[in-house]
């Protein structure tokens, strides 16, 4: 159908003299075309069409229900394509995308450059703060530079022993340590930077020691440049999308607030069942199978920092060099000794009952 404008220059067109074809030419459209709208006598009339019943259909509530309850964050069609599923939804992905379209509408990205890393060569590491206040909840996460393996601790403080402690299980999960690891200006890593000269900075105490210990040289990303350590910025994110909105607001439906220890045991599920199983949107392979070709590039895990100090205190010498470690490739989550605010059985009762809800 053509537009009200492209009507009225045919009527004017045909009044000035013009042949149908001479018309059809000059305004871009069929002679057919032409000919039927200089028989209809009046402008065209756009009606909206009546959207056909889909199998998405029976889902819409739902859908709407669940992106109400995140707001003002977002959940991904990947997440809640796999609950509605649950719920005995048959149909394609594109078909959901198409609607949440509707409900949000798409937001152009930046073009952003990516680096490439050797494979055993780099590790990045940030903190994610979910919560602040009396009951803090912030993750541990480090992304692999090859593979894009990564791992998450969910803890209630960023202080230099927890952020040793996460390195360490971290370690233990990828079956390995990276030459380097990245960071940002997080404090409890460096205290003042180019102190000493450019590039030459001065680091925490502690932490530099545990590098030193487990064999990884500290970097840090330019100023103000978080796209440096872009690979675990954007996981972050997909953490945030993924992972804690449609918990977090699941549990939130029912009165509750997500915990430490909750977040901890459903993120090792995630991980191993979703994160790094899926195909990465830049290698297109799942980070678990770069995994196998990357720890085979990995230095050695490290023996606990805190049991190799204690070692060496009492023997009164430098402790043995810790003998190679190679743990079968799984991703996984050490769980935290962190006393739980609820049962997790309560959780789970929940989660199972809100489900069931949402199926009736």
């Amino acid at each position: 159908m053509i537009t009200k404008e492209v009507y009225v220059e045919i009527q004017l067109l045909k009044k000035h003299g013009l042949s149908l074809r001479q018309i059809a030419k000059e305004v871009g459209c069929a002679v057919n075309t032409v000919r039927q709208h200089l028989v209809l006598g009046s402008a065209p009339k756009y009606e909206r069409k009546v959207m056909r019943e889909t199998k998405l259909a029976a889902h819409v509530g739902y859908l709407c229900e669940r992106q109400a309850s995140a707001k003002p964050l977002w959940i991904p069609a990947t997440v809640l394509y796999r609950e509605i599923v649950g719920l005995g939804y048959d149909g394609g992905m594109s078909q959901l995308r198409a609607y949440l379209r509707t409900l949000k509408p798409a937001q152009s990205a930046e073009p952003v450059v990516r680096f490439e890393t050797e494979m055993g060569e780099q590790m990045q590491v940030d903190w994610v703060e979910f919560r602040k206040g009396a009951e803090p909840l912030h993750a541990f996460c480090a992304t692999l530079g090859y593979s894009r393996a990564s791992y998450v601790e969910f803890v209630s403080d960023m202080k230099v022993d927890t952020l040793i402690g996460c390195h360490q299980r971290a370690f233990e999960a990828f079956g390995g340590v990276t030459r380097r690891a990245l960071y940002d200006n997080m404090k409890t890593v460096v205290l003042e930077r180019d102190l000493y000269g450019e590039g030459q900075h001065r680091y925490h105490a502690g932490f530099l020691d545990y590098a030193k210990h487990s064999g990884f040289i500290i970097k840090l990303c330019r100023p103000y440049r978080a796209q440096t350590k872009g690979k675990v910025e954007r996981f972050n994110g997909y953490l945030r999308r993924s992972f804690y909105v449609p918990l977090s607001s699941r549990l939130g439906q029912a009165g509750l607030k997500l915990d430490v220890v909750t977040a901890n045991r459903e993120v090792k599920r995630w991980l191993n069942e979703v994160a790094n199983e899926r195909l990465h949107g830049t290698t297109q392979v799942k980070p678990s199978e770069r995994l196998k070709e990357e720890v085979q590039h990995l230095q050695p895990v490290p023996v606990p920092w805190r049991a190799n100090i204690a070692a060496a205190r009492v023997q009164g010498i430098a402790p043995a060099e810790p003998a190679p470690k190679r743990p079968a490739v799984v991703i996984a989550h050490i769980e935290q000794e962190t006393p739980a605010q609820h049962p997790l059985a309560v959780y789970e009762q929940l989660l199972d009952r809100i489900v069931q809800g949402a199926a009736i």
